[in-house]
């Protein structure tokens, strides 16, 4: 039945009980009662010697269905997760008197591998993918993977896997002992189910996870251990509970024993499921999973046509950047340059990126060679006959780019796609001179980073739905989260990012401690601070992309003159191992007590005589606010004008594209715990101050007004019944 289990006994007294959820074999509370009655029917049966658990259309488990965290359910919850982790998986299924093993293929996450390891064996594929991944949603396991694990692959690796959610194939579970054998896929089940005969012979011992000890450490080597993780979880997320909370349960296993800590597992579940945390963190799960869902398009069910052969076309430090990424993702790439010195120029920098890597300890020399050998300079069209994508990276000339997309229309086949990386014309307004408007869009990379994991298509009214489809499907293939934009003129989800980095240059060429302002967004929660955020995309690449921002929108944006001091000086960023912080060999960071002369440089070039009193007095949360809420005033004029689709689609942007905390849901989502008045508020303060790059956009200010008449329509009606 549909959502539940099967049973079939075959004629070696091997019960086979198969989840049976489709499409990832989800668990839920229906799922596991029904695990519950087939498991014991198959035990009081007496033609049954021994049972196997496995999942249908060869994946195990994919976990818990996502939709039971994140919020309360009360007492009943409460008393079936206990019910689930301790009555069923442990009482019925470790401690049962026929043997149980597990048959892995595909996904065994989170509840799916904690079911698993109750069982006395586990036989998976090579390419099954194994882990507890529940941290990811602000929880911990909860069907007793925090005891188990340990005992099968010893504490060190069982904290790794756990505090990271990490998960490993196959292979590399055998190695751990977290398998205890390999099969290919369609001998999974025979190997399964002879395995499970015989530990009823004996010829296989019976193993009961729970209890065992060979592979932990002793009780202070243990303690140890712990205590090494709590504070690295602590240094890494000062703001999260539910790593610590997940330790102390583990550790509570080890010394008081793993039948307690089993109860004490369940508890802690039901108390962070109702957490701010897994709310935010269960909110950017199921985000990240609509952003490539484009309403009409998605239920076309169109399929994505092969990209193979990539030309980019011009555009300097752009172009060489952007071929960089491509060839990394293993496409082949026509490099084009309007001259010899420029084409010259253009390779070099696409190696000298490429060497970073290796000097990192990021690739191999033999990883450098076979990407350059996927990258072929030109310098006109003849190698474009079957190119499948252009990405044009010209400067920002109108007349320029209009005359290449004619050039493209010309050489390239029919099926090709044509996209511009700018934001200052409207991508139809490039491509008008064409009769290929249905195969053109804009491509955005964010900040032009390998580490930033999103990808901005912008489409025009008139791209067809198979070039969307192909270019959201090239994404994803180069490891990017792409996000549907519509095609305004200046419109990128990038200048969220920028106006962000804008302010805090502006803060710190007004006197605010360039590495104060980086501590503090860093113990906000964001991944690195600005300017390290800076250093590593680059100050060169910055000048590029913020050139094309101010340029575009001049009232929404900062011209800094501090990033040309450093520039003048060669400090490009860690790459030149020198930019806002110091680098060494390794790419390690650290202050660089000379940076104050720079400020005082950049200070003089704007005219800022003094530095603002007021400004070094932040506390660390006028700081923060003061740097996030103009990013989120131009999140929130990108969904007024319908840029964006969905506005959880900017959570996601600023998650991957700002490294915003995902355990706060995303700016967006974020940004409502203070509430529209307030936000308002202080962005009118601070354009009185500082100037109109801080004034609220309309749709903060009439959301502002309509929550201020409605608190004042509330007051009245309050005081009417008194």
């Amino acid at each position: 039945m549909l959502g539940r289990t099967t049973v079939e006994v075959r004629a070696d007294g091997v019960a086979v009980v198969t989840i049976n959820n489709p499409p990832l074999n989800l668990l839920s509370v229906d799922v596991i009662l029904s695990l519950k009655e087939s498991i014991e029917g198959a035990l009081i049966r007496d033609d049954v010697k021994a049972i196997v658990v496995t999942g249908s259309r060869g994946k195990f488990s994919a976990g818990f269905d996502v939709t039971a965290f994140g919020g309360s359910q009360g007492k009943k919850t409460k008393m079936e997760l206990g019910f689930m982790s301790i009555q069923i998986v442990t009482d019925t299924l470790e401690a049962a008197r026929k043997p149980f093993v597990a048959a892995i293929e595909g996904p065994a996450f989170g509840g799916g591998l904690e079911i698993a390891l109750a069982c006395h064996a586990r036989i998976s594929t090579s390419s099954a993918q194994l882990g507890l991944t529940e941290l990811q949603y602000g929880i911990l396991p909860g069907l007793g993977g925090t005891q188990r694990l340990p005992r099968l692959v010893g504490l060190s690796k069982a904290l790794e896997m756990i505090l990271m959610s990490k998960r490993v194939e196959g292979k590399e579970a055998r190695t751990l002992s977290l398998v205890d054998a390999i099969a290919p896929a369609d001998k999974l089940l025979e190997l399964a189910c002879q395995w499970a005969l015989d530990i009823v012979e004996c010829r296989r011992p019976w193993m009961i996870s729970l209890y065992r000890t060979d592979k932990l450490e002793t009780l202070a080597e243990a303690r140890a251990i712990l205590n090494s993780a709590r504070l690295e979880v602590q240094r890494q997320n000062p703001n999260v509970v539910h790593p610590l909370v997940c330790i102390d349960v583990i550790g509570q296993g080890i010394v008081s024993g793993p039948r307690k800590a089993l109860w004490k597992e369940a508890e802690a579940l039901q108390e962070l499921r109702q957490s701010s945390t897994c709310r935010s963190l269960v909110h950017v799960f199921f985000a990240q999973r609509q952003i490539i869902k484009i309403p009409v398009i998605s239920k076309m069910n169109l399929l994505p046509r092969k990209i193979v052969k990539v030309a980019v076309v011009g555009g300097g430090l752009m172009s060489s950047e952007i071929a960089t990424m491509l060839i990394l993702s293993n496409y082949q790439v026509i490099l084009k340059e309007t001259n010899k010195k420029h084409l010259i120029d253009a390779i070099s920098r696409v190696k000298e990126n490429l060497q970073n890597r290796v000097k990192n300890g990021r690739a191999t020399q033999e990883g450098l060679e076979k990407s350059l050998s996927l990258l072929e300079g030109v310098l006109d069209y003849d190698k474009f006959k079957d190119v499948d994508l252009v990405i044009e990276a010209e400067s920002e000339s109108l007349s320029l780019k209009q005359e290449i997309f004619s050039n493209l229309e010309k050489c390239c086949p029919l099926h090709c796609i044509f996209t511009s990386n700018i934001s200052t014309f409207s991508v139809k307004l490039v491509g008008e001179r064409t009769k290929s408007q249905h195969r053109i869009a804009g491509i955005h990379f964010f900040c032009l980073s390998p580490v930033m994991p999103l990808m901005e298509i912008v489409h025009t009214e008139c791209t067809s739905p198979q070039v969307i489809v192909d270019l959201i499907d090239f994404g994803r293939k180069m490891r990017k989260t792409p996000i549907m934009v519509s095609d305004r003129k200046g419109y990128t989800v990038n200048s969220m990012l920028l106006t962000y980095l804008h302010v805090a240059i502006l803060l710190a060429e007004r006197g605010v401690d360039v590495y104060r302002i980086d501590q503090v967004l860093k113990s906000f929660g964001m991944q690195v601070g600005p300017f390290r955020m800076l250093d590593v995309v680059g100050l060169q690449v910055f000048v590029v992309i913020s050139k094309k921002f101010v340029e575009s929108l001049p009232d929404r944006s900062y011209k800094s003159q501090l990033i040309p001091s450093l520039q003048q000086d060669n400090r490009k960023g860690e790459r030149s191992g020198k930019g806002f912080y110091n680098y060494d060999n390794c790419g390690k960071a650290s202050p660089d007590p000379k940076l104050s002369r720079y400020m005082k440089t950049a200070r003089d070039a704007s005219n800022v005589t003094f530095i603002d009193s007021e400004l070094t007095k932040l506390s660390d949360s006028e700081i923060v606010e003061m740097i996030l809420f103009p990013a989120l005033n131009e999140a929130c004029r990108m969904i007024s004008d319908g840029v964006v689709i969905r506005s959880s689609d900017l959570d996601v942007a600023s998650v991957l594209g700002m490294g915003f905390p995902a355990y706060r849901g995303g700016i967006i989502y974020w940004s409502d715990s203070f509430g529209s008045t307030y936000i308002c508020s202080r962005l009118e303060k601070w354009s009185k101050e500082y100037g109109v790059f801080f004034r609220p956009c309309d749709y903060i200010m009439e959301r502002s007004a309509k929550s201020i008449s409605l608190q004042t329509s509330e007051t009245r009606q309050a005081k009417s019944q008194l």
